[in-house]
């Protein structure tokens, strides 16, 4: 090693998932799918520093799954015409409101889309890092 020279070893940031939230919603752009409504499933998955909660074993100190949760069903409620439309409110809840949140991710399917034909579901992935 070089005398004067300094090695940082940045961390990498733990990660929290929540898979396969089921809400049923009413979104789409077909008048039929605000009316009768579908079947979705969310997946969140959320990046923070979890050092702190680990060794204090306090929820207070980490991401908490039920406040994510929370916000899912909350933004999913709110008719949307498209995916992208609802998966963005659902990140800007996130970094809004869960100030150790660094980097999030949020799939949203559809279940059985309307498209004359068998599709298991269709679906949409947003991400957005802080700063």
């Amino acid at each position: 090693m070089k005398a004067g020279v300094i090695f940082v070893s940045k961390k990498p940031l733990d990660t929290i998932n929540l898979n396969n939230i089921r809400v049923y919603a009413y979104h789409g752009c077909l008048p039929e799918e605000t009316k009768i409504g579908s079947d979705y499933r969310v997946d969140i998955s959320v990046d923070a520093n979890l050092d702190i909660s680990a060794e204090s074993d306090e929820l207070c100190d980490t991401v908490d799954y039920v406040h994510l949760n929370k916000i899912v069903k909350e933004e999913m409620a709110i008719a949307s015409k498209l995916l992208e439309h609802v998966a963005k409110r659902i990140l800007d809840r996130i970094f809004a409101e869960l100030e150790i949140v660094k980097k999030a991710k949020v799939k949203v399917a559809k279940v059985n889309p309307p498209l004359g034909g068998d599709v298991e579901d269709v679906n949409i992935t947003l991400s957005k890092k802080r700063g």
